[in-house]
């Protein structure tokens, strides 16, 4: 969480400046968190950010919530 706050740590942060976690979801085992990550990577961008906006409406950062 720290790389992707300072900007660094992956292609990917650095060139779209990902800096906050909007959406959290839980899972109880890391083969359902791959299926939903694979799910969510299909949709397109409006559900994605009605997603969050169920939520998160201020798109604040969540990542205080990650332990």
């Amino acid at each position: 969480m720290e790389e992707h706050r300072l900007g660094v740590g992956s292609k990917f942060v650095k060139q779209y400046k990902v800096t906050r976690l909007v959406h959290v979801e839980t899972f109880d085992d890391p083969e359902s968190a791959i299926t939903r990550e694979k799910q969510l990577k299909k949709w397109n961008r409006d559900w994605k950010i009605r997603l969050i906006e169920e939520d998160n409406l201020e798109w604040r950062d969540l990542s205080h919530l990650i332990v």
